[in-house]
């Protein structure tokens, strides 16, 4: 029973910003002529937490990566205020013609007074895309969705991203039906879609831009 206890105790649940510390924006682009990328952090709530954060290049792997580092990457975050986190390039080799994407991860942990050492507390781990966006890109990244082109092939249709930036689908219909699994295309490449049979008429679809808004929609033939 204890064993379970403990286990409960240091659960950490991959949600981003719903409760306890609020995390500013759902994901970080980092422009090469910058020296640095910054997120704020901010604690509305009655405890202090402890905040650690860090970049992977696979959150699910929990890999790491020491192409980007965070500073700082362990603080204290007291009651109602705010810190932010920065994130840094080291210089190691990235593609210079498109941009690159990792994960910057931020989890915050609640501090337990002396009274609550019975009681469950929960660590959230926010997990945002960091996007690395190398200088002299073509092209604007806030018009990279409206180049999307749609092919069927067969049972498939087959999604083009000529455009050297990503594009993250907010919402996706392919002859009026929603497209469930969402991918975020990766730059200058593709990828297949499977759709049922038969499904025809025009693709509609939404993106989501640097911001974390919504766009405009855009509809194609297919």
């Amino acid at each position: 029973m204890l064993r379970l206890l403990l286990t409960l105790c240091l659960l950490t649940a991959s949600l981003a910003g719903r409760a306890g510390v609020e995390i500013g924006g759902t994901r970080l682009i980092y422009d090469a002529n910058a020296k640095q990328a910054t997120l704020s952090v901010n604690n509305p709530d009655d405890r202090s937490y402890l905040i650690q954060s860090w970049v992977d290049k696979d959150p699910a792997a929990g890999d790491g990566d020491n192409t980007f580092v965070t500073t700082p990457p362990l603080f204290r975050l007291e009651p109602h205020s705010q810190n932010s986190v920065r994130v840094v390039y080291t210089g190691r080799p990235l593609p210079a013609d498109r941009e690159s994407m990792l994960w910057l991860s931020i989890k915050s942990v609640p501090s337990i007074s002396k009274d609550e050492t019975n009681r469950l507390l929960i660590s959230v781990k926010s997990v945002l895309k960091l996007f690395y966006r190398p200088a002299g890109l073509s092209g604007e990244p806030a018009t990279a969705y409206e180049k999307l082109t749609f092919v069927r092939r067969g049972g498939q249709v087959y999604v083009s991203n000529p455009t050297p930036y990503y594009v993250s689908f907010y919402d996706l219909s392919i002859g009026g039906l929603p497209v469930k699994s969402l991918p975020t295309l990766k730059p200058l490449s593709g990828q297949s879609l499977d759709v049922p049979a038969g499904t025809a008429g025009a693709v509609s679809w939404r993106a989501i831009n640097d911001f974390g808004g919504i766009t405009d929609v855009r509809k194609a033939k297919i």
